[in-house]
């Protein structure tokens, strides 16, 4: 691991679209900007969830790091693992009702990849928060009439459990709290700190 300086005044970028997860940095109180990672999501045949949400955050910091090589760049996926098939953000109301419906009564891991790189200093830390989640047995209407109301269709799995979501849940397991909503703020600190910024000033 390359020698970093300890907190480097670098800008620091999220790489990523997400509202959740900005709103989720935003929580650390640090100045950073967003910017879109081009990244190619489609999984790689036989990929399993962990090995693609690892893959596919590193990809995305890797990508905007190439624009902005003196940034500190985080990147993040998620990918729900229900019995080693991936089920990513369901984009449809009948996606969603089917990703539901096959996850009801059952334990789901839900990946959540998290990377830092910074290409000027050649930082690079990658690590992965599982979060394990057991769903209700849940019936049809309890699913439309979530679906109605949450629109989850851009949260892996349709699981938005920081909104009405967490209804749907028995238990959750994580060592890091936040990483179900998409950005492990305890490795996000823990990596930043790492690369040379102070996240407490």
């Amino acid at each position: 691991m390359p020698n970093v300086t300890e907190h480097a005044d670098r800008p620091v970028v999220l790489g990523s679209t997400s509202r959740y997860r900005r709103e989720l940095l935003e929580r650390l109180q640090l100045p950073f900007t967003v910017q879109a990672p081009e990244v190619d999501e489609t999984p790689v045949p036989g990929e399993a969830p962990l090995a693609l949400a690892r893959r596919l955050a590193l990809a995305k910091a890797r990508a905007v790091a190439a624009h902005l090589p003196g940034a500190v760049v985080i990147g993040s996926d998620q990918v729900a693992d229900l019995g080693g098939e991936p089920l990513g953000k369901p984009g449809t109301h009948e996606n969603a009702v089917a990703q539901l419906r096959r996850m009801s009564g059952r334990a789901v891991v839900f990946q959540t990849a998290l990377a830092v790189v910074c290409a000027e200093t050649g930082f690079e830390q990658v690590d992965v928060a599982p979060v394990h989640v057991r769903f209700r047995e849940l019936d049809g209407d309890e699913i439309e009439a979530y679906l109605r109301k949450e629109r989850p269709y851009d949260c892996a799995g349709s699981a938005k459990s920081e909104g009405l979501g967490i209804a749907l849940l028995e238990a959750i397991d994580s060592d890091d709290p936040t990483a179900l909503i998409g950005l492990p703020l305890i490795r996000t600190c823990r990596m930043l700190r790492a690369a040379g910024v102070r996240v407490i000033r």
